[in-house]
């Protein structure tokens, strides 16, 4: 591999088709051992394991059966030598829907750097991606 901006724009690819064949150290494959990732609740894991263990809970319960789709990799840059940036987007299909609602859809960030001949993911920040009608309805309910 290749200190590449095509080499970091794949990294999320290689995710989704991990998600969608229910691989979840295949998903996180991409990431070193000491990794930070804040998940879509807040919760911050740091370790690859730690992110594979929980993963692995949510996969086999909550999002069993759950493909990734539409993903789109909005930009990657080389921000420095070794240093890297991607942001993707991403939605989630529930078994028996053909479509994810707008509700379902999120984005993440990630950091990268090179090392040992490969880039890998050492941060990765997961956000609901929330239309601003979306946000009022949901600080409406919380109003109280």
């Amino acid at each position: 591999m290749e200190q590449s901006v095509e080499a970091i724009r794949a990294i999320p690819g290689r995710m989704y088709e991990a998600w969608n064949r229910g691989d979840v150290a295949g998903f996180f494959a991409d990431f070193a051992e000491d990794a930070l990732f804040a998940d879509l609740e807040g919760t911050i894991y740091r370790s690859r394991a730690e992110m594979i263990s929980r993963h692995e809970e949510l996969i086999a319960t909550v999002v069993k059966g759950s493909r990734l789709v539409e993903g789109d990799v909005a930009f990657a840059r080389i921000v420095s030598a070794g240093v890297g940036v991607v942001h993707s987007r991403v939605g989630m299909l529930l078994p028996g829907e053909e479509q994810p609602p707008s509700t379902r859809f999120s984005m993440q960030l990630f950091v990268t750097v090179w090392r040992d001949d490969r880039w890998v993911v050492v941060a990765l920040e997961n956000a609901r991606l929330l239309s601003s009608e979306s946000m009022a309805a949901l600080e409406s309910l919380a109003v109280g």
